[in-house]
């Protein structure tokens, strides 16, 4: 764990870097600034509008008697979608698009879900009720 830990908040942060400086000598640096900003706002309005639509579908379902299990999932994915956009990058903000748009959010929700099924089989996950 610890290694991936490290990856993620190393090898990620330079890759960012990386694209910046690229974009920043391609287009220049005020337009580069323009579109971290850009998809900083786009991010949070897109979370904001995607997040309520969310939260009355789940009052919707509870209200018919369901469990609304996949919406929180689908809440979780927009919350880590809206943090990625927020934080400046042109790759953090490329997964963070996915994950607010719902067609490819479902590719990411169907990964998720296996990889949730085979650790809980592998019992790394447990389940309890309280």
């Amino acid at each position: 764990m610890f290694i991936k830990l490290l990856f993620l908040f190393t090898l990620v942060p330079i890759l960012e870097l990386y694209v910046l400086i690229e974009a920043g000598q391609q287009i220049g640096v005020g337009p580069t600034i323009a579109m971290i900003f850009i998809t900083g706002i786009a991010g949070a309005y897109l979370a904001r509008t995607q997040g309520f639509n969310l939260i009355n579908k789940i009052q919707t379902d509870l209200n018919e008697g369901r469990i609304p299990a996949g919406e929180m999932m689908d809440g979780a994915m927009i919350l880590s979608g809206g943090l990625l956009l927020l934080t400046p990058g042109f790759c953090t903000d490329l997964i963070g698009f996915c994950l607010l748009t719902p067609a490819t959010r479902g590719i990411f929700k169907s990964w998720l879900q296996i990889w949730l099924e085979k650790k809980i089989a592998r019992g790394e996950i447990k389940i309890g009720r309280y």
